[in-house]
Formats: C-alpha cells, sequence, structure tokens
C-alpha cells in the first residue's frame, strides 16, 4: 500500500537496500519494510551451492575422455558479487534479470578451462588413474583464479566422480589388463614352478649330499674297521711268529735231546757190546755144554721145565714114547696165568 513493502530473507541471504545508489541496509537475514519507488533491494544467496559438470575432452595421446564431477562453491563477497552482476529484485520480488541463474555457468566454465588445461597435459592412462589428483589441481587452480575473485567466491571443493573412455577405447584397455593380467598370472605360475624345481633341485642335492656324507662315513667306518683288523692280524702274526719261534726253539731242544738221547744210546750200546764182546772172548774156548749149564743158573721152575721140553724136542727122535700127567700140565698152566 502507498509503495511500502515487507522483505524478510532468509539467513544465508545477504540484503542490500540501497537509495539515491548509497547502502542503507547491508546485512544477513535482514527483515524491514522499504518504500519501494525509491529503493533498491539486492538480494545474494551466501550458502553453499553444488553443481555437477561432465568435461569431454582429449588427453596427450590423443584419447578421448569424459570427466564427471562436482563442483562445490558459495558466495564470500556479497558486495563484490552485486557489483559484477545483477542480483536486485523487481516490484514482484523476483530477480530483474538472468544473472543469478548465470553463476553456476560461469563456475562451470571456468572448470571446463581448467579441466581442459590438465587433461590434455596427461596420457591416458594418467587421466584413468589419476582422477582425485586432477580434481585436486582444478580445484586449486579454480581457487586461485582471477574469474573466481572477481566474483567474490570461495571454492569449497571439487570431485571428480568419473573418468571414462570412449567405449571401445574402454573395451582395448579392458582387453589390454586382461592381457597383462594372464601375463602376470603366468608369470607367477612360472616363478612357483621355477620355485618348485629350485626346492626339488635343491631337496636332490640335500639327499645327495646326505648320501655323500653316509658314504663317507660308511667309508670311514670300513677304514677304522680294517685298520683294527690290519692290527688285529699284526697281533696275530707276531703271536704266531712268537708261537712258531718258541717251536723252533723247542724243536731245536728235542733235536739237541734226540742227538743226546742217541749219543748216550750210541754210548750204551757200545758199553753193552764191549761187554758182549768180552763176555764171548772169555766164553770162545768152552763148550757149549757147559756154557748152556751156566745159562740156567738161576732159572725159574717153569722155565726149566721150557727148557727140559727144548731139549725132548731136540731128542724126538730119539724117544719112543713120552707120557706128561695132567698135573704137571695144570701146574704148568696156573703159573703162566699168575705172570699174565
Amino acid at each position: 500500500m502507498f509503495g511500502i513493502r515487507y522483505l524478510k530473507s532468509d539467513p544465508t541471504q545477504h540484503v542490500l537496500q540501497m537509495r539515491d545508489g548509497q547502502v542503507v541496509r547491508d546485512g544477513l537475514g535482514l527483515s524491514f519494510f522499504y518504500y519501494a519507488p525509491s529503493s533498491s533491494i539486492v538480494l545474494v544467496p551466501t550458502a553453499s551451492a553444488d553443481d555437477p559438470f561432465m568435461v569431454e575432452e582429449t588427453t596427450a595421446d590423443f584419447q578421448t575422455i569424459s570427466v564427471q564431477g562436482q563442483v562445490s562453491y558459495r558466495v564470500s563477497d556479497p558486495k563484490r558479487l552485486a557489483q559484477m552482476m545483477n542480483y536486485s529484485l523487481d516490484a514482484r520480488g523476483q530477480y530483474a534479470s538472468e544473472d543469478p541463474r548465470k553463476l553456476g555457468q560461469r563456475v562451470l566454465d571456468q572448470v571446463q578451462v581448467l579441466m581442459r588445461s590438465r587433461i590434455q597435459a596427461l596420457r591416458l592412462d594418467e587421466a584413468l588413474s589419476g582422477g582425485d589428483r586432477l580434481g585436486q589441481g582444478v580445484a586449486e587452480a579454480l581457487a586461485a583464479s582471477a574469474v573466481t575473485a572477481a566474483l567474490g567466491l570461495t571454492v569449497l571443493g571439487l570431485s571428480v566422480l568419473a573418468v571414462k573412455p570412449k567405449p571401445e577405447t574402454a573395451r582395448a584397455l579392458e582387453a589390454e589388463a586382461r592381457e597383462a593380467l594372464l601375463r602376470r598370472a603366468d608369470d607367477a605360475t612360472y616363478a612357483r614352478r621355477n620355485a618348485a624345481v629350485e626346492q626339488e633341485r635343491k631337496i636332490k642335492e640335500n639327499e645327495l649330499n646326505t648320501e655323500i656324507a653316509v658314504e663317507n662315513k660308511r667309508r670311514q667306518v670300513r677304514e677304522a674297521q680294517m685298520d683294527a683288523e690290519r692290527s688285529v692280524r699284526a697281533k696275530q702274526q707276531e703271536m704266531e711268529a712268537e708261537a712258531m719261534e718258541g717251536k723252533i726253539t723247542l724243536e731245536e731242544r728235542n733235536r739237541a735231546l734226540v742227538a743226546l738221547a742217541a749219543e748216550n744210546a750210541r754210548a750204551q750200546a757200545d758199553a753193552k757190546a764191549y761187554g758182549v764182546a768180552a763176555a764171548m772172548k772169555a766164553f770162545a774156548g768152552v763148550e757149549p755144554a757147559v756154557i748152556q749149564a751156566l745159562s740156567t743158573t738161576g732159572m725159574q721152575p717153569d722155565q726149566l721145565v721150557a727148557l727140559a721140553f727144548r731139549s725132548l724136542a731136540e731128542n724126538a727122535g730119539k724117544i719112543g714114547e713120552l707120557n706128561m700127567s695132567p698135573e704137571l700140565l695144570r701146574e704148568l698152566i696156573k703159573r703162566d696165568n699168575k705172570k699174565g
């Protein structure tokens, strides 16, 4: 009524009331009455804004990729932004121009420019694997940009959500990555086989070394046994030599004894022969009958009977008949049995 109106703003809206080119009210979340014909109201939102973006650019190796992300920012200097863009309200309380809707596009245009300059300096593999670094670099460049400072904006952050190549490039990369994985798998298999072969070789070497060590021990044991047997044989030979020496000495003594015995027997035989020769010389002129009679001296009765029977036998031709009593024969048998 009569051009007087009431304005109530939110806590995230910065209000500027201007009259005759002068700022009469300035602050966040203001509520007041004003005279519309002589006042100009500027309403700048200071809440943070999140604008998604998608940039399609070519990498240093001439591969096209698309980068999807989101940029967050807020108005930190409303007065500066109000000087650069028209945020004034019309009589209906709506923005009088399209500038408030163009702010986001200006920010996205700046993001695209900065993103292009960085993507073109990267290879495809670097761009695909460096999304976080790419987003951080663009955010820092955007915060330091002259356009951002001129608009009075503060960059809260920039997130790269996806970096995608073209479908055919993606398939080629998948094939390359798949082949690389298969090669690594093959290399791992070969390495495992080589490790198994190496372990088997070490096991064989250990077994052979063990067998060699066992054979060396057996040889040492055998040599020790042979040395012991050699020592035993040497001792046996020494004992046999000593026994042989003893036998030789004994045989030499026996030979000396036999020689001495033979000498003694020869001396005895010579003595007996001398005695017999002397006796024979003494009986050389004596009658045989006398010698026979002398030989009967000291004989036993049975010997005398035997001598008598011998005489009878020598003179059997002269004897016609000879009778012997059983008593005589029995007596002779008894004497013979007693002698036996």
